[in-house]
C-alpha cells in the first residue's frame, strides 16, 4: 500500500511543477509550445482521477472498518497507533484531493491558453480584412 501513496505523492508533485511552469511568464512562442506539450500529456494523465477516487474509497472503507481506540481499555501505544493511522489517512485524503484539483487546474490553464490563441487569431484575421 505504501507504493500507491508514494506514486500519488509523486503525481501531485509533478502536477504542481506543471502548474508552476504553465503559470510562469514566458514569451508567446515558448508558452504556446509548453501548452501544446502539456495538452498532449493531459489525456493520458487522466488516469489520475480514477486512481485518486479509488484511493479515497479505500481510505473511506478502512475508516469505516477501523477498530476504535477511545476508551479506558486502550493502552498508550494502541492510542498512539490509532492516532497515527488517522493522521496518515487524513494526509492521504489531502493527497487525493490535491491530485484531482491540480489536474483540473492544469486542464483549465491549457484550455484558457488555447482560447486566447484562438481569439488572437480571429482578431488578426479581422484586422487584415
Amino acid at each position: 500500500m505504501a507504493l500507491q501513496w508514494m506514486i500519488m505523492a509523486y503525481l501531485v508533485a509533478a502536477e504542481a511543477a506543471l502548474a508552476v511552469v504553465l503559470t510562469l511568464p514566458s514569451p508567446k512562442a515558448i508558452r504556446s509550445r509548453i501548452v501544446a506539450a502539456v495538452a498532449l500529456i493531459l489525456k493520458p494523465a487522466l488516469f489520475v482521477i480514477p486512481f485518486a477516487g479509488f484511493q479515497l474509497l479505500d481510505i473511506y472503507w478502512k475508516n469505516e472498518h477501523r477498530l476504535m481506540c477511545t476508551g479506558e481499555v486502550c493502552t498508550a501505544a494502541e492510542r498512539n497507533r490509532y492516532e497515527k493511522s488517522m493522521y496518515k489517512s487524513q494526509r492521504n485524503g489531502v493527497l487525493c484531493v490535491a491530485a484531482c484539483l491540480l489536474y483540473w487546474c492544469i486542464f483549465r490553464i491549457c484550455s484558457y491558453n488555447k482560447q486566447i490563441e484562438h481569439m488572437e487569431g480571429v482578431e488578426r484575421k479581422n484586422k487584415e480584412h
